[in-house]
């Protein structure tokens, strides 16, 4: 990069500098997962976040990431909020020399869904609000070739999804490699629509009214829908694995199926048969793979480990079946 990466002490510099603000400002950091530096800005007539993308992401494992994907998620963001405008934030800036994006920052009440779930808030619509939006997405990828093509070049999925998720377990995995190779050839070759590529709870805030808020679209591309469908619910069923609590697995459960049943209701392109196999393999990467989730204990990650070898191996086993 040309520049120093972005601060408490430089943002608000910054900002005057692409004539977003006037004057002072007061700065919050925010959490930016591992992949982004992300300061929230407030003046007294706006209030703004500020992200920007790392060269290298913030992990066990050495893991470089394009800094273009910024450049990806802003003209994402700008095309899924005309699309969706109350399910995703409005773009302000894009500063594409920096790989910086600014936008509208959401009201303070919402919460980050990963830790509702997590803190055991759970409310099954949101699985089927969640499924109407993405529905909503991947009808208008699938029927625009113009968006398909402005977006064919997939290397970030490579970088962030294929070779963390798939590929690091089946160099871990021999046993599975067959079934896993099967599905990477499905998910890098079959595309048929824009996909957001980082559907998980962890980028979903929740307003009040329980409505989600979709965030972080540096990971999309023309791809395969049925990457976006597992993603999300291999997080789910992580947390369905983690808790033995019945209440709040069955909410969990249910989050899941409305979640599947409202896409399948909205969507005009099928399922694919392999999803359930997909959300296997996804939350086995999350216990062992490179990017790995913090919240499951020995018992958890066991179970994790156990049944998604079983889904595995079997090519026919329902979506239902992960969450029994």
């Amino acid at each position: 990069m040309s520049q120093e990466l972005l601060d408490e002490g430089s943002v608000v510099g910054y900002l005057n500098s692409r004539g977003l603000i006037t004057g002072d400002a007061q700065v919050e950091v925010l959490t930016g997962g591992v992949s982004c530096v992300v300061l929230a800005v407030r003046t007294p007539e706006k209030s703004l976040v500020v992200k920007q993308a790392l060269p290298e992401l913030k992990v066990a494992s050495v893991w470089k990431a394009d800094q273009r994907r910024a450049i990806v998620e802003a003209n994402a963001m700008k095309l899924l909020h005309s699309l969706t405008p109350q399910s995703v934030p409005e773009l302000i800036d894009l500063d594409a020399d920096t790989f910086t994006l600014t936008m509208s920052r959401l009201p303070d009440s919402c919460t980050n869904w990963k830790l509702d779930l997590l803190d055991g808030v759970i409310h099954p619509s949101i699985g089927a609000d969640l499924g109407e939006i993405l529905a909503t997405w991947h009808n208008f990828g699938a029927t625009n070739s113009q968006v398909r093509s402005d977006y064919s070049e997939d290397s970030l999925f490579e970088q962030l999804r294929v070779t963390p998720f798939y590929r690091s377990v089946a160099r871990k995995n021999p046993g599975l490699a067959a079934s896993i190779a099967k599905l990477i050839e499905e998910v890098t070759t079959v595309k048929l629509t824009l996909v957001h590529g980082d559907f998980s709870p962890k980028n979903i805030l929740i307003t009040a009214e329980h409505k989600p808020i979709v965030l972080d679209f540096e990971v999309a591309h023309t791809g395969n829908p049925v990457f976006d469908l597992a993603f999300v619910s291999a997080h789910l069923l992580c947390k369905f694995l983690r808790t033995s609590d019945p209440l709040v697995r069955s909410k969990i459960r249910d989050t899941a199926i409305n979640f599947r049943d409202s896409y399948a209701r909205d969507s005009n392109l099928e399922i694919a048969p392999s999803l359930a196999q997909h959300v296997a393999l996804i939350a086995r990467a999350r216990v062992e793979g490179v990017s790995l989730v913090n919240y499951l204990d020995e018992a958890g990650q066991a179970r994790v480990l156990a049944l998604s070898a079983t889904a595995l191996s079997n090519e026919n086993i329902a979506f239902e079946e992960l969450f029994a």
